[in-house]
Formats: structure tokens, C-alpha cells, sequence
């Protein structure tokens, strides 16, 4: 199967509407603005573009509108080497959107779903098994015939249709990654079917109810995440980097890389595409987790979001992987 291994991705595609303001518009009243920018985002679009741009065979399943925005987001994602087969277009409903006003430090977003919330568990598990018999030429009575290959999913899409999509690729052999963010929690009896979670110390703090900010609280949050059934989790920390349990259950940190810092936007959805696209690679969790820390940390030196996004090359002239790993902390 290394040969036919795929990062599948379902999640959200949103274009982003952004404009800068010298002070937040009060009721009924219009101000100036200005620095107008469009953005493709959507977390299941950034991760998906991230992980192609790591040189994984990359396909993306969600849905926009047949409108101007979603030809635009359909594009991004062809010219980033993503497969757009399974993006559906749809009539009568609008392709998601962000529309975010900023004032220096402080943002206001407005998030229309669309499309986002338009497909159900059902058409996600079609998709995924369509893909798997197409890698396989056909032939998909393997027992687990998506072997060696990754699933992506986050909490911007229907929650139950995100729930109903692991627990199909989990079936399938897909290795599952869960990002619940915005945070979110899945119901019970799915959370087996997650291989991996990886939300940010907010993220976190909900699911779990611990804020992790020390050693001792980072160990009893990735307790409680393994406690609801996944099978691993890694926390982001922001510029604290990122933490997991070992196998005799210690604690491993990856620093967060020194980087001039523009603009956070695209940070956590690189870091979990470029993990995805290592763990293709065979590679173990804690390099993984080296990998998502080199990547993220030269998207957050550019503005924007999903064209802040680099490609393995780029990555590669800034950062050694095997210095990377060494540098890496067992606490």
C-alpha cells in the first residue's frame, strides 16, 4: 500500500473577507476601512493544502457553492497539487465565508458556514470508500485496504458528519487525525475511531476542562484526551511549542521554532498537514511533530493564510529535521 498511501482530508473551505478599521464600528454606524485582502482559508483547506505542499498525495472531500468564491477556493487547492475530485458543487447554497474586520489587536469574524455544513456522514463515507478503490485499481476487499494512508477532519464542518466520516476511515484503515477546532467534542462512541487528536491549550481546556500550562498539567490533559478513547494526542502550545506522552508515558516536548512573526493565522492547520504528510512517510510521532514545527514555524513569517503556507523545499533551506529532533525534549 506505501505506494497508493494518501492524505485525505475532510473539513472547510471558506474564502475570507478581511478589511482594517482605526476603531470597531459601533450599531448603525459605518466608518472608513481599508487594507481590504482576500483570503482562501477554511481549516480543512489549509491542512490539506499543507500536507500536498509536504509532497503528499493529497485529496480534499468537502463542498462550496457554485458561485465566484468556491471557483476560487477549487482552484487554490489545484494549483497547491491538491485533488479536488471529491470537493462537491452545489446549487442554492453559498460557499462559507469569514468576514473579519481588524482593528489592531482586535478582530472581529462573522463566519458564514455555506456549503461547510452541506454534506452528511453518508457522503463523506462514499467519497473515502470511492478513493480507496480507485488507489487500489479497483479492488478493495483488503482487509484494511487503506492501510498506510491518513484521514483529516476538524470541528468546522457537521459534527456528526465529521463524527460518522472517522468512524468510517477508522473502518477502513485510514491512521485518523481529529483537530477539534473550533473546540468541539465528538460524541462518545466515536472518539475510538480517532488515532490521533490534536487541539491548542484552549482547544483543550474545553474538551477537557485542564488549561495546560506546565509540565504537570500538560501530562493530566493528554491523559484526559486519551481517557475519552483516542489512541494519542498532541497539544499545541503556540509559541511554547508542542507536547505528547512517550510510550512509558513521560512527557515529550518540540520547542516552537525562532521565527520573525507575522501573522499566526495558518499556524496550527500547517503544523497538523505537515504531521499528516510525515506520518505518511512512516515517520514515528515525535518527528511528526518536528516536521509540523519547522513548517509552522515559516508560515507564521508571511501573511495570509493559505499562501502562507510553504512548500517542502522552502522548509528545507530554513530547517535540518535531524537538528530538529535532537533539540526535542523527553521530560
Amino acid at each position: 500500500m506505501a505506494d497508493h498511501s494518501i492524505v485525505a482530508v475532510f473539513g472547510s473551505m471558506n474564502m475570507d473577507l478581511s478589511v482594517a478599521c482605526e476603531r470597531m464600528p459601533r450599531a448603525g454606524e459605518t466608518v472608513g476601512g481599508s487594507g481590504f485582502i482576500t483570503n482562501a482559508g477554511g481549516k480543512g483547506a489549509n491542512q490539506a493544502v499543507a500536507a500536498a505542499r509536504m509532497g503528499a498525495h493529497t485529496c480534499m472531500i468537502g463542498a462550496v457553492g457554485r458561485d465566484t468564491f468556491g471557483d476560487v477556493l477549487v482552484a487554490g487547492l489545484q494549483d497547491a497539487g491538491v485533488g479536488v475530485e471529491f470537493v462537491t458543487r452545489l446549487d442554492g447554497v453559498e460557499t462559507g465565508t469569514a468576514t473579519i474586520i481588524r482593528c489592531e489587536s482586535d478582530n472581529r469574524i462573522v463566519l458564514s458556514p455555506g456549503a461547510n455544513h452541506a454534506l452528511a456522514g453518508e457522503d463523506v463515507a462514499r467519497a473515502l470508500r470511492r478513493l480507496v478503490a480507485d488507489e487500489l485499481d479497483g479492488d478493495a476487499r483488503e482487509i484494511a485496504p487503506a492501510a498506510g494512508s491518513v484521514f483529516i477532519a476538524q470541528g468546522e464542518c457537521d459534527l456528526m458528519a465529521t463524527a460518522a466520516a472517522l468512524s468510517c476511515a477508522h473502518e477502513l484503515g485510514f491512521y485518523t487525525i481529529f483537530n477539534p477546532a473550533p473546540a468541539c467534542d465528538l460524541p462518545a462512541g466515536a472518539w475510538p475511531a480517532v488515532d490521533l487528536v490534536c487541539p491548542n491549550e484552549t482547544e483543550c481546556q474545553v474538551l477537557t476542562g485542564i488549561l495546560p500550562t506546565d509540565d504537570a498539567s500538560c501530562v493530566a490533559a493528554l491523559n484526559a484526551l486519551l481517557d475519552k478513547g483516542a489512541g494519542t494526542a498532541v497539544i499545541t502550545l503556540g509559541d511554547t511549542g508542542s507536547v505528547a506522552l512517550g510510550d512509558d508515558g513521560e512527557l515529550l516536548r518540540m520547542p516552537a521554532l525562532s521565527c520573525a512573526v507575522v501573522d499566526t493565522t495558518a499556524a496550527g492547520d500547517t503544523f497538523i498537514g505537515a504531521l499528516a504528510a510525515a506520518r505518511l512517510e512512516g515517520l514515528p510521532l515525535f518527528e511528526c511533530m518536528a516536521a509540523g514545527a519547522r513548517a509552522s514555524a515559516v508560515t507564521v513569517s508571511r501573511l495570509g493564510a493559505q499562501q502562507s503556507i510553504p512548500t517542502r523545499a522552502e522548509v528545507e533551506r530554513v530547517f535540518d529535521l535531524d537538528d530538529l529532533v535532537q533539540d526535542g525534549e523527553a521530560e
